[in-house]
């Protein structure tokens, strides 16, 4: 049985009765700093607006878009499609060219290492390469996985997911069940234990509780965080926007003693690192949803959330179709010319002015264990990425679903080192601008989580985005 949302809210303290944000934004445009967020897959963005994000890491794009002093910075980094090793190998490159892209540009930076909501991930060994390549490793390690627009709280270090109002613990969910990023516990402080292998025990972790940030404010929290050992590890409890809010001014507080940190967090908080609203709403104008060609949706997350959106997406409109069955991926010989027949029919449907909806078979193909479930990943999302890249019609918008698919059609499909994001078309779920460069140039492209929204969401957000 659990506790249902409101009743547990209720027995928390009342929220901190100061509001921080623009007292947040003030410190952070004195620092004159960058947040650079690396990304392990695109959905990360979801919280941000009219901020660039980097499909690419090269020293040069990275330190010239710094120079321009955004106050965000997304490098997607696509390390969640990785198996550990390449992972930690990937996020020391761009951590190293990150720190030279800062020297070369002169601006500093602050680095958050945005992952999952539901826990899913390299933890702690990315957050460990980016210490090393940043010479970060008496930094405290944050972690902030409260994802607020997803219904996902953090109280008394139980990180809960909002299900039919309920909080339910994430080890009782199927993200919990991943094949690659399982887990066992919910109790942050058991999780770091869990996920280090033991090499930080529970005890050892500080906890930044709710009692704390909503009656103690900024300077108990800034005095909790300065107490911690360097290279420790510390998880923040937090249930609303203003939780986040006092805890980074405790942040800034700390850090003028000196302290420094690295994050490892959701999306909520990057906005909030850098005083700036979370969540903008984009409302697409008359002259983005007008095309005389169809709109192009391609499904390729497994989790059971997608699976209902992409049922109620289909029931509810006029839609060409296409099942990428898995199986015939992995076994079939002929591979290539159910690639040429798939792309030849979206071309004729989209040049007539037809929605095409391209998604993989429902069943959820595993390996026997990890990295090989990793390689049936890969070569699931390599397909559809080659569908895309042998698209000869532009599509009126494209709406890609999971982390994996949207990282790599971006990237690979498209073509595209860089895009702008434009804010959230429903919470959760950002809308990007591809760079002129990318394959079609300017065309909006819709970053879809697969465990965000309800049954409803992916077809309002295909409504939105045709008009």
């Amino acid at each position: 049985m659990y506790s249902k949302v409101t009743q547990k809210m209720s027995q928390l303290p009342p929220g901190y009765p100061k509001e921080m944000l623009d007292s947040i934004r003030l410190e952070f445009m004195k620092s004159e700093k960058t947040i650079v967020v690396l990304d392990d897959d695109p959905t990360g963005t979801q919280t941000c607006y009219d901020v660039p994000v980097l499909t690419s890491w090269h020293t040069t794009l990275i330190a010239e878009e710094l120079r321009k002093k955004p106050s965000i910075l997304f490098v997607l980094t696509n390390s969640r499609s990785l198996g550990v090793g390449e992972a930690v190998k990937l996020t020391l490159e761009v951590g190293k060219n990150v720190r030279d892209a800062s020297a070369e540009s002169g601006r500093e930076i602050v680095v958050i290492s945005r992952s999952d909501s539901t826990l899913r991930g390299h933890f702690p060994a990315e957050v460990e390469a980016i210490a090393n390549a940043l010479d970060m490793n008496d930094a405290v390690r944050v972690l902030v996985p409260a994802f607020i627009e997803g219904g996902r709280f953090t109280i008394d270090d139980v990180h809960y997911i909002v299900e039919n109002e309920e909080l339910v613990p994430v080890s009782d969910t199927p993200f919990a069940r991943d094949v690659v990023f399982g887990y066992r516990h919910a109790d942050l402080k058991m999780w770091v234990e869990e996920k280090s292998g033991g090499r930080v025990s529970a005890s050892e972790v500080v906890s930044i509780s709710l009692n704390e940030i909503r009656v103690g404010g900024p300077t108990v929290v800034s005095d909790k965080l300065k107490g911690c050992r360097p290279g420790g590890t510390c998880v923040v409890n937090a249930a609303s926007y203003r939780d986040l809010e006092v805890f980074v001014m405790g942040i800034l507080l700390a850090e003028k003693s000196g302290q420094k940190f690295l994050y490892r967090t959701s999306a909520t908080f990057v906005p909030l690192r850098a005083g700036l609203v979370s969540g903008k709403t984009f409302i697409p104008r008359k002259e983005d949803t007008d095309s005389a060609y169809g709109s192009l949706v391609i499904v390729g997350s497994f989790v059971p959330k997608t699976s209902s959106q992409l049922n109620w997406l289909l029931s509810h409109g006029a839609f060409r179709t296409i099942e990428v069955n898995v199986l015939e991926i992995l076994n079939a010989e002929s591979v290539g010319l159910r690639l040429d027949g798939i792309i030849h029919q979206t071309n004729r449907w989209l040049a007539s002015g037809e929605h095409v909806v391209i998604y993989t078979s429902r069943k959820l193909e595993a390996g026997h264990d990890s990295a090989s479930s990793l390689r049936i990943n890969a070569i699931v999302s390599e397909f559809l990425v080659r569908i895309v890249k042998g698209l000869s019609v532009r599509p009126g918008c494209i709406i890609a679903k999971g982390g994996i698919t949207s990282s790599d059609l971006a990237s690979k499909g498209l073509s595209a080192e860089k895009a702008m994001v434009l804010g959230a078309v429903l919470p959760g779920v950002p809308v990007w601008r591809m760079d002129i460069k990318s394959k079609f140039p300017d065309i909006l492209y819709v970053v879809f989580p697969g465990n965000v929204g309800d049954d409803m969401a992916l077809a309002e957000v295909f409504k939105r985005l045709t008009g």
